[in-house]
């Protein structure tokens, strides 16, 4: 089969395109035919080796998966001895690792129904940056109706979903983004919109119940300036690549563990995503009902994959890039 295989770390010119075995599927996993796979900065952080402290889990030399992509969506072609519940011909979509690829295997437990109103693409962009907001938001922050909420990155793929399910929430959303980013922020239901290149937030006077970090742009006491004296910070900056780093975002998750026990009112806390059926059925259910839609900027074929990563790398994109498979 094809893949986007990496032999070592690097820019996207380490990334090539070539055949490989077709995996096979272990009992608890199913063989999924990928249709389409999304972008996301977990890619190209893998694709670095960034930050150098991650190469105790991502591998020290090399990355330990050598295919590419994490996000898919596609028809299950064969399943495991031990799985039940999902069968050949489903249409799927999840999270593995060598997604960028014509055939992916994956846990069965991080695999769930694709949702039937959405194209392979569409879905595609759900599973990593929807798991993380859905979980950021419903499980960490616990939002609840009336609260206000700050999304700093809403125009990025965690940020498009973070503002959509705020407001399902029952939410008062400010959305944080560029200029070129407003108007597709602002047809995602923000209720207020921030441009960064003209307006700093944590200069403002305005103070929210919730914020959602998700570039680590802003010191850890700047982020608290801007909450509510009961407030809930919570961390999950992705960061972009600036020519690599010791511990990149994660300090900032560092000197959160050691601020957090003396902050008094305020909850400091960080986004431990694992993808699950359950979350994927969450997500399903969400994007069936109307309140959570994919937003795609633009897609690119298997073979031009590592475009796709320099383009979400170096041009910031907005919402979502999905290869077509």
């Amino acid at each position: 089969m094809k893949a986007v295989i990496q032999d070592r770390y690097g820019s996207a010119d380490v990334l090539e395109f070539r055949d490989v075995d077709r995996p096979m599927p272990a009992a608890d996993e199913v063989l999924v035919r990928v249709h389409a796979a999304s972008v996301n900065a977990y890619d190209w952080h893998l694709m670095h080796g960034d930050p150098v402290i991650g190469r105790t889990m991502m591998g020290f030399r090399r990355p330990k998966a050598p295919v590419r992509g994490r996000d898919f969506a596609g028809v299950v072609e064969a399943v495991g001895s031990g799985v039940t519940g999902l069968k050949p011909g489903d249409e799927v979509y999840g999270e593995a690792d060598g997604a960028f690829a014509e055939y992916v295997c994956a846990r069965a437990d991080e695999v769930g129904p694709k949702p039937a109103n959405l194209t392979f693409e569409q879905a595609a962009a759900i599973p990593l940056a929807g798991n993380t907001a859905l979980i950021g938001l419903r499980d960490v922050a616990r939002v609840q109706p009336g609260q206000t909420l700050l999304v700093n990155g809403a125009s990025g793929g965690v940020g498009t979903f973070a503002v959509q399910l705020g407001k399902a929430y029952g939410a008062e959303v400010t959305a944080v983004c560029s200029t070129r980013n407003v108007d597709m922020v602002r047809s995602l239901g923000a209720d207020r919109i921030i441009d960064y290149t003209q307006e700093d937030f944590t200069r403002g006077e305005a103070r929210y119940d919730v914020v959602l970090d998700l570039v680590g742009n802003h010191s850890l006491g700047e982020f608290r300036r801007v909450l509510n004296p009961v407030g809930t910070l919570v961390l999950s900056g992705g960061g972009v690549y600036e020519g690599g780093s010791v511990v990149g975002p994660m300090g900032l998750f560092m000197k959160r563990r050691l601020v957090a026990p003396f902050a008094r009112n305020h909850r400091l806390l960080e986004i431990a995503a694992r993808q699950s059926t359950a979350n994927l059925e969450a997500l399903r259910e969400l994007a069936e009902s109307g309140k959570i839609a994919p937003v795609v900027e633009r897609t690119y074929p298997l073979s031009e994959a590592a475009e796709a990563i320099r383009y979400l790398e170096v041009e910031h994109a907005r919402a979502k890039v999905v290869v077509t498979v």
